[in-house]
């Protein structure tokens, strides 16, 4: 939000103090006078105050609406010889890919509606959860930049065992150029990953990744991060490779993976034959229960998403539609846009988790930010590249996309949310840093079989960019840890 502008002076006095009670003395109408004018002019600063925030607050929701690929979701491969890596994202998507076992999930929670204003509207509400308990972030690493890293990645592709095939890129050819690269933040350092003392910090503990693929993505690049210095145990994994539990015994750690493509509720819609396809109908006043069943028993969550939005989406609410995105001219409907969308089910989501009743008190939610996609003359099985051998230099990303939007959007919502029982809230803040990292990307260089004909600049390889988001979440862990027990001597 923009800062308001300074407030007129109110009065500008002249002479002692001495002087001035005489005046008042020898003149009580003048004293009333000036006390009128006093508060004709303090009435005058707050409506200026007031008119200034109204404006800031609509400047800052213009929408700079830009066209972006709908994102696939390329999942590791199901169990068995399926060879098929798409699941249910964009054109080359099965009908079976975007079915989701609903008959068997418990209900949805229902949530109450919540407007897509940015800020609460009145002190009752800023006050009606309890005091604020969003995370102290001691580095801001939302400002910095790409710096060569001549020891390379805590890991390669030969010494993760369960790094899946499709974001192997060595494996595939891809330069390796990629790889020797590390985020420098402005004014502070963010540590090398140090798996150890990772696992130290969360022993005993549960923490889930909860999102779409590239929620999968982070997983998956922490458990390879991880492997360095334990070898987790693969507790579970579902048919479609969507929800996941692993385990490092020695430390008594529980990483898992959630899958949810909104956060709210989602019903693929139907075509004229009855099969699904790639439009969802979107309840923005309720959770989906696939993920918020899974909430209790979690120490941290990390949730991310965004990149389901930019496809063709009906948005309902209390059992009607009420608009949708990326809908064009179609009859009868308002196309509310992409970041409307996301402020309203990650709002639903946060708020969601603050009441959560059966959750741990202290459980602790991160935010990551919007990840953004890096195609270039085309798209996915259009001729789309992304063959960038270095990151981009500060002035080629562009202020004017739409995943600065979505970013402050996502941080919006976060500052807002007002926890209870010791919930506590913080943000991941990756979107720049991502945007500078066009050559982080698979394209092309996965195994074929998993994709035909098509380019991925969406997903991130392993080793690769993706890992610093694992060493933000170290740095956050580290920050909100208790220090250790004084040694006893």
């Amino acid at each position: 939000m923009a800062p308001l502008p300074p407030s007129p002076p109110l009065l500008k006095r002249s002479g002692s103090g001495s002087e001035w009670s005489a005046v008042v003395q020898r003149n009580v109408k003048s004293s009333l006078l000036l006390l009128l004018v006093l508060s004709a002019v303090f009435a005058f600063s707050i409506l200026y105050s007031s008119r200034g925030l109204a404006v800031a607050t609509s400047a800052g929701e213009a929408l700079a609406q830009s066209p972006l690929l709908a994102a696939l979701d390329m999942s590791r491969r199901v169990p068995g010889d399926d060879v098929e890596g798409q699941r249910g994202r964009g054109q080359g998507a099965t009908a079976e890919d975007n079915v989701t076992p609903e008959q068997s999930a418990p209900a949805a929670i229902s949530l109450p509606s919540a407007n897509s204003s940015a800020a609460p509207s009145s002190a009752h509400e800023q006050n009606a959860a309890g005091p604020s308990v969003q995370l102290e972030e001691k580095c801001d690493i939302t400002r910095g930049k790409w710096v060569r890293e001549p020891n390379g990645p805590v890991y390669t592709n030969l010494t993760c065992p369960m790094l899946p095939d499709f974001k192997n890129c060595q494996k595939f050819g891809k330069d390796p150029g990629h790889l020797y690269w590390r985020w420098q933040p402005d004014g502070c350092e963010l540590p090398r990953f140090a798996p150890e003392r990772f696992l130290d910090v969360v022993r005993g503990k549960r923490l889930a990744f909860i999102g779409d693929s590239l929620a999968r993505n982070q997983m998956d690049s922490l458990l390879c991060l991880l492997s360095q210095a334990e070898t987790p145990t693969e507790v579970h994994t579902d048919a479609f490779d969507r929800f996941g539990t692993w385990h490092f015994p020695a430390h008594d750690f529980t990483l898992m993976v959630m899958w949810t493509e909104f956060y709210a509720h989602a019903v693929p819609v139907a075509d004229a034959q009855g099969k699904p396809t790639a439009t969802f109908d979107i309840h923005l006043d309720r959770l989906g229960a696939e993920w918020t069943s899974r909430l209790p028993g979690l120490d941290y969550a990390v949730i991310s998403g965004g990149n389901w939005f930019f496809r063709v989406n009906y948005l309902w609410e209390g059992g009607r539609r009420v608009g949708c995105v990326n809908c064009g001219r179609e009859a009868n409907l308002t196309d509310l846009g992409v970041p409307y969308a996301v402020r309203r089910v990650v709002r639903a989501a946060v708020e969601g988790i603050a009441r959560c009743k059966d959750c741990k008190s202290g459980l602790v939610t991160f935010l990551r930010t919007y990840s953004p996609d890096h195609f270039e003359h085309g798209s996915w099985f259009s001729g789309g590249t992304c063959n960038r051998t270095a990151p981009l230099e500060e002035g080629e990303v562009s202020m004017g996309s739409i995943g600065w939007e979505l970013r402050r959007v996502q941080r919006q919502e976060v500052s807002r949310v007002r926890g209870s029982g010791g919930r506590r809230f913080g943000v991941l803040d990756v979107t720049k840093a991502m945007m500078m990292r066009a050559d982080g990307h698979p394209g092309a260089h996965f195994d074929a079989r998993w994709m035909r004909n098509g380019s991925d600049c969406l997903h991130w390889c392993l080793p690769g960019p993706v890992d610093m988001w694992n060493g933000v979440l170290l740095q956050r862990l580290v920050e909100i840890s208790p220090p250790p027990p004084p040694t006893v001597r």
